[in-house]
């Protein structure tokens, strides 16, 4: 029997449609997003590596990322223009297309994958607070940083570890429990702040060594074989490896795309994707193309260069720039760590119960997940068999994206019933089998087993990167199918 809307309702403040007067997000918002997107260690560590690995090719890298770029930009702007006219979060969005107990279960899958990658990033970035806090012991007293007190480990940690990591969370949650226009203006400050930072670090670096830098860049970027099969197959890696990259955000893309002024923002906003691609891509090829020159005084030399942020810092003897890069790194990580791990996992888990759960509580129940997380990172959670378990739920994803589309676009031909989304009764739209829609769990789980499969099987390890689209794809045919069939 299904619940009525006196004894069960599916509604929460945080999760209803947006008001149009409160869509206050233009194009120059959604560039600070993919710019906070891109900014983070992991990211410009795999453009800086990618760079290595092809012979330090700039072009074939960068045609490869921009690309890559361009595909994220045609999926999100498929998925965004649903939240974007409706003014429905991720989570909500789900209930259409799986029901209203299939979209709090199936949303949890990228809520879980949000929430693990929360606490492995607050690892990560507690490490550059805990770097800064070494060099303030050191400043005060250079032996008081061997002193047993700070060689006691626990979980792997000392104590300057351990406060990194506490103070880590109070300040992100103290940040990420505020409302979206904060979390708005955060994104604004952080994105304009590490490309700020970026900047002033290039200036440097270009002050002191600019005709080093100049015939490094010449050596990075060979024109001679551009237009050759040879750079097809580096073309191909490189476009799903970044696609893989930024995969984690489209499929929840509504999460941001309801805050949208209108459709023509959004997708400018998301064309500023590209641009973001290019100028991050040329900091990070710069940068570690001048750190090279800066440690060694030499031209560049492809065995020794460095990709890491933090090995680059660690390797650069002036504490006051060590310290304001290491503080760029904490900014951008922590914003990165909002829009792709915090956010997702919160609106997901107000709607499992969402008759109870609010922002604060939601917040706290991340955070102590995070804090077992981060604890027990190194002994724990870093095993290859809980990593592969994680890349396996991460499989997921694509197929419901490719659900979600064809349900949308074509089943319920771009209509939604906003009442019966929050107040589910008898014979409704989004009832189905008891609040299950059984033909998007059984397209599901057949396109799961295609992009798993390039994650299980060895002889499709190559298609790894894009199994997340072949997922997609999948699902997106199985769906209509079967709803062609009912038709």
């Amino acid at each position: 029997m299904i619940p009525t809307k006196d004894k069960y309702q599916l509604r929460n403040w945080e999760l209803v449609s947006i008001n149009p007067n409160k869509r206050d997000w233009y194009w120059v918002d959604f560039f600070n997003f993919w710019a906070v997107s891109i900014q983070s260690i992991i990211g410009f560590s795999l453009i800086a590596s990618l760079y290595l690995l092809y012979d330090l090719n700039s072009i074939i890298v960068l045609a490869g990322t921009v690309f890559a770029g361009l595909i994220v930009y045609f999926f999100t702007n498929i998925i965004g223009k649903i939240s974007q006219s409706s003014g429905l979060s991720f989570p909500v969005i789900l209930r259409i297309s799986f029901g209203f107990n299939g979209a709090r279960y199936v949303g949890m899958l990228r809520g879980l994958i949000g929430i693990f990658m929360f606490g492995v990033q607050t690892f990560f970035i507690s490490k550059s607070l805990g770097y800064i806090f070494r060099i303030i012991v050191y400043k005060i007293d250079p032996q008081l940083i061997n002193h047993e007190f700070f060689l006691l480990f626990f979980f792997g940690l000392n104590a300057i570890d351990w406060s990194a990591l506490i103070i880590t969370l109070i300040l992100q949650f103290i940040l990420f429990t505020q409302n979206p226009s904060f979390n708005k203006s955060f994104i604004r400050f952080s994105s304009v702040f590490t490309y700020i930072g970026l900047i002033v670090f290039l200036i440097i670096i270009l002050s002191e060594h600019y005709n080093e830098l100049v015939i490094s860049l010449k050596l990075s970027t060979n024109l001679n074989n551009v237009i050759s099969k040879n750079n097809i197959y580096p073309f191909i890696s490189i476009t799903g490896t970044m696609f893989a990259y930024f995969s984690i955000l489209i499929v929840n893309y509504g999460d941001f795309a309801r805050y949208a002024k209108n459709n023509d923002e959004m997708k400018k906003g998301n064309f500023s994707l590209l641009l973001n691609i290019i100028i991050f891509s040329f900091f990070a090829l710069l940068i570690c193309l001048g750190s090279d020159i800066i440690l060694t005084k030499n031209a560049i030399s492809v065995d020794r260069l460095l990709t890491n942020p933090n090995d680059i810092i660690g390797k650069i003897n002036n504490n006051y720039l060590t310290i304001v890069s290491l503080i760029i790194i904490l900014i951008s990580s922590i914003s990165t760590n909002l829009i792709a791990n915090y956010i997702p996992s919160q609106n997901t888990l107000i709607n499992l119960i969402p008759n109870s759960l609010t922002l604060k509580s939601t917040g706290s129940v991340i955070f102590i997940l995070a804090l077992i997380i981060s604890t027990f990172w190194l002994s724990i959670f870093s095993q290859p068999p809980i990593l592969s378990g994680f890349d396996t739920l991460s499989a997921f994803l694509g197929p419901i994206f490719g659900i979600v589309i064809a349900d949308y676009y074509h089943v319920q031909e771009k209509k939604i019933n906003h009442k019966e989304l929050f107040y589910p009764e008898e014979n409704t739209n989004y009832i189905y089998n008891n609040g299950w829609n059984y033909k998007a769990i059984y397209s599901l789980i057949i396109g799961f087993i295609f992009s798993a499969s390039t994650i299980w099987n060895i002889n499709l390890i190559q298609f790894q990167s894009f199994g997340w689209i072949i997922g997609a794809f999948v699902s997106y045919i199985i769906y209509y199918l079967l709803n062609q069939k009912q038709k």
